[in-house]
């Protein structure tokens, strides 16, 4: 299939065109997960573990969640700014 019917499938959105990509392979930039190590005091873990449990997520979870929830949060004041 030509690029061109591609592009015309999308715009007039008659049908999904991702069966016509491989999205095996696909990955954002600067997705890749790095770890990191971080000592939190127990309070924090007790708090984070509540919260995880609370919501039905891992701690991870959680703290991925606030700190990305921080991330923007910034972003979006520095562009108002």
């Amino acid at each position: 299939m030509k690029a061109s019917e591609i592009d015309k499938k999308f715009d007039e959105n008659t049908e999904d065109i991702l069966q016509y990509f491989d999205t095996s392979k696909i990955r954002m930039l600067n997705e890749e997960p790095r770890r990191v190590n971080i000592d939190f005091p127990a309070w924090m873990i007790h708090s984070l573990d509540r919260e995880a449990r609370h919501i039905g997520v891992s701690r991870q979870a959680v703290i991925k969640m606030w700190i990305a929830e921080r991330l923007e949060k910034i972003k979006t004041q520095k562009v108002s700014a």
